[in-house]
């Protein structure tokens, strides 16, 4: 039996489309997917992220424990900033990629994946033995809406007291949205200005009344998984279970970047972590541009010749762009912008350009 957000039977009456994703039952289109990934591309987008997980660590140690169980320097972040970091194994192997927030001193809000939202809960229940800190998983009780697009700050602006100019990206205040108080963080997943709203999930249905209201001047519309999952494509940003996963580790994913060695004290996976960082690196993940209509899937081959070199890890016609992109990870000597290899689409071998990511990235 699939979770269900408070926000389900809004969803409903919406007619939208549902999916299993990750034991939720998520719209995944309201109308169509390529006029919500538009919307979101020219004027905003509504969408409803209640599956995702927040997990509190407070206490005076909070920074330290977070600084011991993930790769990133979180005592370094201030009170209003968030991080994108990742959540690692020992042996280096990525649980998930996370955005941490840092509310107070003492307060963290750590926002994982929902399909990875015990694994993270139960390692940093695990982590945190030693530190004068408490972790506590808020998931159930939290709801996360989102607004994205170049109109969002127009309809923020118009049901918001908040001072949305001084918000900086990967940012965070608390404020009042028509009397319903929320976590404001301009952060999102589409490569696109936007807001993410965290708020009691009793009180989401009432919020999206508000935002959706506030967003028929602006061109608003809901918008689901599937236009999610080409919008964040389109900016290069990887999905937990395509481009990461417990199997790969930061560097070979092009993001090792978020690994802070030089933050004092260790931390899990960082000896591992130290010799991958050394080591070659033999499949590293890179953009593919195609040419025609036929989109490259996850899964399918990536060949040099008619020797295999890699396999594609998320894939889409892009609706902004007009033609097929894709991420894959390829053999180190086949990585270079430029390099010209091709994809087995279904017994069909279809050319494709090794590109520099972002594919997209807004003016």
């Amino acid at each position: 039996m699939s979770k269900e957000t408070s926000l389900h039977e809004v969803h409903k009456g919406l007619g939208a489309l549902f999916t299993d994703f990750a034991g939720w039952s998520m719209p995944v289109r309201y109308s169509s997917e390529l006029a919500e990934h538009k919307a979101v591309r020219t004027a905003a987008g509504l969408f409803d992220l209640s599956h995702m997980a927040e997990i509190d660590v407070t206490g005076p140690q909070a920074a330290a424990t977070l600084d011991y169980a993930l790769v990133g320097n979180l005592s370094g972040v201030k009170p209003g900033r968030a991080r994108y970091t990742m959540i690692c194994d020992a042996e280096g192997g990525v649980l998930d990629d996370l955005v941490v927030y840092r509310l107070a001193d003492e307060k963290f809000m750590v926002v994982a994946n929902a399909g990875n939202a015990d694994v993270v809960a139960e390692a940093l229940a695990e982590r945190v033995a030693g530190f004068d800190a408490v972790v506590d998983n808020r998931s159930e009780d939290v709801a996360l809406i989102a607004v994205q697009g170049p109109n969002a700050v127009a309809i923020l602006r118009s049901v918001t007291d908040a001072d949305l100019d001084s918000l900086k990206y990967y940012a965070s205040v608390p404020a009042t949205v028509k009397g319903h108080d929320v976590l404001l963080a301009r952060t999102g997943y589409t490569g696109e200005d936007g807001f993410e709203l965290f708020v009691p999930a009793a009180e989401a249905p009432e919020l999206w009344r508000i935002l959706t209201e506030a967003g028929q001047p602006h061109g608003l519309l809901p918008a689901g998984l599937a236009c999610r999952d080409t919008l964040r494509l389109e900016a290069g940003m990887p999905l937990y279970g395509n481009e990461l996963s417990r199997a790969l580790n930061p560097f070979a994913a092009g993001l090792g970047r978020v690994v802070k060695f030089e933050k004092p004290g260790d931390f899990v996976g960082k000896a591992a972590l130290e010799e991958l960082a050394k080591a070659d690196v033999p499949r590293v993940r890179v953009g593919l541009k195609g040419a025609g209509r036929r989109a490259p899937r996850h899964g399918y081959k990536v060949l040099a010749g008619e020797t295999e070199i890699g396999e594609v890890t998320s894939g889409a016609l892009s609706p902004t762009l007009g033609f097929p992109v894709a991420m894959a990870y390829v053999d180190r000597a086949h990585s270079e912008p430029g390099t010209q290899l091709s994809v087995d689409i279904r017994g069909r071998v279809e050319p494709v350009e090794v590109v520099a990511l972002p594919f997209y990235k807004r003016s």
